[in-house]
């Protein structure tokens, strides 16, 4: 039996051997290569190579392919095959390399793991770094000029910041405060009964779930809880 720890290790690069498919999606990764991350060994002496996918590689995944592994909660950025699977290589690229293209596959796929609801999250924030705060409230206000309509009805379903507010009251929305704040989010104007205030939006329901208004302001609600 070959000693495949001896034959391999961490680090080195790695090539799929033309013809492999991915055991998951069914995709050809013929000539795809990777970093080596880990082995392991059945009790029968079958070897599996962990890796870690190259930059080229991340590139080469299909849109489709990346939204059935973050859906089903697979690793898209490594592998793990069988050692007769792999053949030795040449690295094409370097680690930074390779961080830089997962970085930019997460600013299109960071919220696909909602399902639909996610689907309409990365339609307005595609592109955005999930940790760039600031850009991530201003794609959401941009979304909000051009969908929401004023005045509208909210019920108070949560309530985060310290307020008179409390939970079960019914707020009378109409806009958004000149300032927002990277903890509440964006932040409302509107009134309850006579009086003035400045509310969360991530804390409000729109009453009319009919409206135009109800699902943006529900997408933004489930993004804020998941952020």
């Amino acid at each position: 039996m070959t000693n495949f720890i001896s034959d391999w290790k961490i680090g080195a690069s790695v090539a799929v051997k033309p013809g492999v498919k991915d055991p998951d999606t069914g995709d050809d990764i013929g000539g795809w290569q990777g970093r080596i991350t880990e082995f392991s060994q059945d009790e029968d002496g079958t070897a599996t190579i962990c890796f870690a996918w190259d930059s080229l590689s991340l590139k080469s995944m299909s849109a489709k392919s990346l939204k059935y592994a973050i859906r089903e909660g697979l690793d898209w950025q490594v592998m793990g095959l069988y050692e007769s699977d792999l053949v030795a290589a040449q690295p094409r690229d370097t680690e930074d390399d390779v961080a830089d293209a997962i970085a930019e596959i997460e600013s299109h796929t960071s919220w696909l793991h909602l399902d639909e609801e996610g689907e309409r999250i990365q339609a307005v924030l595609d592109g955005i770094e999930p940790d760039d705060a600031i850009a991530l409230l201003e794609a959401w206000e941009e979304y909000f000029d051009k969908t929401l309509k004023f005045p509208f009805e909210a019920i108070v379903s949560e309530c985060l910041m310290r307020s008179r507010v409390r939970v079960g009251d019914r707020l009378l929305v109409t806009g958004f405060a000149e300032l927002n704040d990277e903890m509440y989010g964006l932040l409302i104007e509107g009134k309850r009964g006579n009086e003035h205030v400045v509310f969360p939006l991530c804390d409000l329901e729109v009453t009319d779930k009919k409206s135009r208004n109800y699902q943006p302001v529900r997408d933004y609600v489930v993004w804020f809880a998941n952020r």
